[in-house]
């Protein structure tokens, strides 16, 4: 029997294999979507939605306002991302602490665990060199109007910007293994520490017999089972708390489900005179920096998007909606993040399938309206011909689910990420989060990982 069975390969979980793997435990990695290399990463933006997204694309809260975009692929959303890695600092941590009233949710306590997963990372600062004109109308706007900005750091090593490749191709797999997804970090060294890898496997539900952990999954329409004396969840926040819902958790732990946050994502576009070009070369470059904006609820990033995407984005029909995506390259865009604070439920319908019931809040429409009109502003200082906001929202960064804590009425799992009441159970990934953050959350579920992996160490 395996010393541990570890659910998803994303973010989370390929962390979570490189150090139990590393302290010689026999791990078994269960991932429900493909394995695909730099030279299998489908090659167009219909292609990698299809197949490398849950349910061919994005997931849909209850009243259809909300879309929530979740990889299924080996490696997970780190490899459909951008890989923007920043610490979390005081102002994300302080409610953490206070909701959850755990200590350690401080910059100097993660601190250590933050060097130690950014030791396996090359991070980066987008060079102005490097920045594209969308990039330099986001500058240009900020400093017109006083506003504080910086340079986005990413896990990348050699993008090749000056040899024409553009960066907005890796929302589909980079194709050049720069990006510092888990496909070339850590992954490859949890392989080469023995992980066992099954790629195909959805799991449905597990069981916990007290002695070892059953897991009942379904692999190329046939039902199959995996056991272990541990388990370790990291299939995301709906991922994992779906799995706990299907496996009948929630009659022990009520709050199973509750909590769940994302960062609701408003595009909003300008028109200019001359090409922009937005999706070229490093298509995202720069981030607000300004805490009077953090303070208002939301931040601000250069970012563009495929032509699907951004013609889902635009207004319009038929010629009219042409006309629009006629002026593709001359279209800037400026993203606001609303820091949620609206508190969403995960359940299942009687099909046993995800019902997602997060409605944002007025608070939450204030923060977004609040960004709106910031942006607008910077369009205008900076000559905009053609302003207008996408009435299409995205949820990304989603998190929550089973929260970590000190209560037992409050949190699914408690200070060592073990699920109350199951000792052999534990949950590592975006789910515990406690509530947002209002900052990336990529870097920090890999440090929180590496913790829980010490702590699953020290205590077996």
């Amino acid at each position: 029997m395996r010393d541990f069975i570890i659910i998803g390969s994303g973010t989370s979980g390929s962390v979570m294999s490189y150090y139990l793997t590393k302290a010689g435990f026999d791990c078994l990695l269960l991932e429900a979507g493909k394995e695909y290399t730099a030279k299998t990463f489908p090659g167009n933006e219909m292609d990698y939605n299809a197949q490398m997204f849950w349910n061919g694309g994005m997931d849909i809260n209850a009243n259809a306002t909300l879309a929530f975009l979740r990889a299924k692929c080996v490696g997970g959303g780190s490899v459909v991302n951008q890989c923007l890695l920043d610490r979390f600092d005081e102002f994300a941590l302080e409610p953490w602490r206070k909701e959850s009233r755990i200590d350690f949710f401080t910059e100097d306590a993660l601190a250590p665990h933050y060097d130690e997963v950014e030791s396996h990372i090359s991070l980066q600062k987008i060079p102005k060199k490097h920045w594209n004109r969308n990039a330099e109308i986001f500058v240009e706007g900020f400093e017109k109007l006083g506003y504080k900005w910086a340079p986005l750091r990413r896990g990348q090593t050699d993008c090749a910007i000056e040899q024409g490749n553009d960066c907005i191709v890796c929302l589909g797999g980079c194709p050049r293994d720069s990006k510092q997804s888990m496909l070339v970090t850590f992954l490859p060294k949890a392989k080469d520490n023995g992980l066992s890898l099954e790629t195909d496997v959805e799991v449905l539900k597990i069981k916990d017999h007290g002695d070892k952990i059953t897991v009942h999954a379904r692999k190329n329409e046939s039902s199959v089972e995996y056991e272990a004396r541990h388990c370790v969840l990291a299939a995301g926040a709906l991922g994992t708390t779906k799995i706990m819902l299907a496996s009948g958790f929630k009659k022990e732990l009520p709050v199973v489900g509750e909590g769940f946050f994302c960062h609701p994502q408003i595009m909003n576009f300008a028109v200019f005179d001359e090409p922009v070009d937005s999706h070229k070369g490093a298509f995202q470059a720069v981030k607000s920096d300004d805490m009077g904006m953090r303070q208002q609820g939301f931040k601000l990033e250069n970012v563009f998007a495929p032509p699907i995407a951004v013609a889902m984005l635009l207004p319009g029909f038929g010629k009219k909606h042409q006309e629009w995506m006629r002026r593709y390259r001359y279209l800037a865009c400026i993203e606001v993040a609303v820091r949620d604070v609206g508190r969403g439920k995960i359940g299942l319908d009687k099909h046993g399938r995800l019902k997602i019931d997060k409605k944002l809040t007025k608070e939450d429409r204030r923060r977004a309206e609040r960004g709106i009109s910031t942006v607008h502003e910077i369009f205008r200082a900076v000559g905009a011909k053609e302003i207008f906001t996408a009435p299409f929202w995205f949820g990304l960064h989603l998190m929550g689910g089973c929260a970590i804590g000190v209560d037992p009425k409050k949190s699914v799992v408690d200070r060592n990420f073990q699920v109350r009441g199951h000792p052999n159970l534990y949950i590592s990934d975006s789910s515990v989060f406690p509530a947002a953050p209002g900052l990336n959350p990529a870097l920090t579920i890999m440090a929180l990982t590496h913790r829980a992996s010490q702590s699953i160490i020290d205590n077996i």
